[in-house]
């Protein structure tokens, strides 16, 4: 097997005069593109970035983010993707949990990590976009560094949540990514030289599985920075190829104005990062025509599960198709568990347990959430669900409190330790509720003190300055009686989270 930096190298040399990386007028040839992570790697490496450094990243998809991307391979340094919607504790947090070295920042960015590094000792350089950024490249070399790449060596640290509302750092190796990126595109259509791939999403989170198969294979990758509905029906109409959308993308542009578009080069859709309804499913079908893809998995392991529109639209005697998330992949296994960690027979409800050759290595610096996450080489989800005889898969909850709005975790402990820090805060539960187009939204309840003052606005005002616009509540139940309890004083997150489920068959929402 090969690891991820020489694959590249490989493809940047068969391919060297096709189209690499589109941004908007922007173009890159393989050996351009290569070119340039070549002079990012050395970049880094000169500042004093070693292999097997961990490098934080925080950008927006742009032709520059292809340079660190690439480079950071040439390298053999760790990538580590912040999310540019978290906040300025969350981007703390993770840098301080890997350790990192250094971090590449968007100057559009830089206001949200800025003077970290005077609080995290081993971050000792910033690495900032700035309007010098092409006469910075330029001045380091374009010759290959070369440094020793072993499989086992680790390539990406990407971060999901945790039960205690900090993230986690899920660890991959080049062995583990590359069988990752591998069962990606195992039940794609075949990815040809030429083809494109269109990221409205951001190459640090779910559309990036997609773009080292695109560069292997010869493809070019579009890299757009926003998210904009009728720009993106243009693009795919244009380049695609390949798309990746979670459901409430596919929404948007169901409902963006009608324009005639024939989508003449379309492969394929995945959809992944929440469920989706089959209401929208159906009309992205109309829409696209036969090639949705639907896939399940999470951060530590993904995907594990997987559904051609061959399968999602059509009948199977003894399956759903459209109430399931898709059907056990070949280099995949699935299992469920009940509380005792025995598997379950067909037909009946239990835990999630995953396995692949494609799974993280390690919750970084978490031995025991590793341990308590991985048991015999199986991961367990947290979710709950059911496999039918014909192995498909159907989600029926989630084991934990995790809040899943619009493909994004958010996590109630997070949201209630900042409500609490408020004056007049007794207590507080913070739980997901139905939301239409979100599939489900954080509501908090608190429970103020007498002659307390607090309003909803300040409440949902503390959690966006702490956690970030995207995890506060959009909705506030303020009220004096206390919440309900266990025998051993525990809040019953469960009991208030139902109050808001009432004549709802599943927490599963969809877009």
């Amino acid at each position: 097997m090969l690891d991820v930096r020489n694959a590249m190298r490989r493809a940047a040399a068969f391919h060297r005069d096709r189209i690499a990386v589109i941004s908007n007028d922007r173009k890159l040839t393989y050996t351009q593109a290569w070119e340039r992570g070549l002079r990012f790697a050395n970049a880094m490496l000169s500042l004093g970035v070693v292999p097997g450094d961990r490098v934080a990243v925080l950008e927006d998809n742009c032709l520059e983010a292809s340079d660190f991307f690439l480079g950071a391979a040439a390298a053999n340094v760790v990538r580590v993707p912040l999310y540019r919607r978290n906040s300025r504790e969350a981007h703390g947090h993770m840098l301080r949990n890997t350790a990192c070295s250094a971090i590449v920042v968007s100057e559009e960015y830089l206001h949200e990590i800025e003077g970290l590094e005077k609080t995290i000792p081993t971050l000792k350089h910033v690495i900032v976009r700035r309007a010098d950024y092409e006469s910075w490249l330029l001045k380091h070399s374009k010759e290959d560094p070369n440094p020793p790449v072993a499989l086992d060596d680790f390539h990406i640290i990407r971060h999901s949540g945790g039960t205690t509302g900090q993230s986690k750092g899920m660890a991959f190796s080049h062995r583990t990514w590359m069988n990752t990126e591998r069962d990606w595109t195992y039940l794609l259509p075949p990815i040809d030289a030429g083809d494109g791939c269109v990221h409205a999403g951001p190459i640090s989170h779910g559309s990036g599985y997609l773009f080292l198969p695109i560069w292997l294979a010869g493809g070019y990758n579009v890299l757009e920075a926003k998210f904009n509905p009728t720009r993106m029906l243009d693009l795919i109409d244009e380049h695609c190829g390949y798309f990746f959308a979670v459901p409430t993308m596919i929404s948007d542009m169901l409902a963006a104005p009608p324009t005639k578009r024939a989508f003449s080069k379309l492969k394929a859709i995945v959809i992944s990062g929440a469920p989706i309804r089959a209401q929208t499913a159906l009309a992205a079908k109309d829409m696209f025509g036969e090639c949705l893809h639907q896939l399940y998995g999470q951060t530590e392991c993904t995907p594990v599960v997987w559904m051609s529109p061959k399968e999602w639209f059509t009948e199977v005697k003894g399956s759903d198709p459209l109430a399931s998330c898709g059907r056990v992949m070949p280099y995949a296994e699935v299992e469920i568990r009940d509380d005792d960690n025995k598997t379950r027979p067909v037909g009946e409800v239990g835990e999630i347990a995953v396995r692949s050759d494609g799974q993280m290595e390690k919750i970084w610096n978490e031995p025991e959430q590793t341990a308590s996450r991985v048991l015999d080489g199986w991961v367990l989800t947290r979710d709950i669900g059911k496999l039918d005889q014909n192995g498909f898969l159907y989600l029926v909850d989630r084991k934990d409190d995790m809040i899943i709005s619009g493909g994004l975790n958010i996590w109630p402990a997070e949201l209630e330790i900042a409500i609490s820090s408020l004056p007049g805060v007794r207590e507080v539960a913070v739980v997901g509720a139905p939301a239409e187009r979100w599939g489900e939204t954080p509501v908090a309840v608190v429970v103020v003190n007498p002659g307390a003052t607090l309003t909803k606005e300040e409440v949902i005002q503390v959690c966006a300055q702490q956690l970030g616009s995207y995890k506060k509540p959009s909705q506030v139940v303020l009220q004096s009686e206390p919440l309900p309890r266990t025998p051993v004083g525990k809040i019953q997150r469960k009991l208030v989270r139902e109050t808001f489920w009432v004549g709802h068959k599943s927490r599963i929402g969809g877009t």
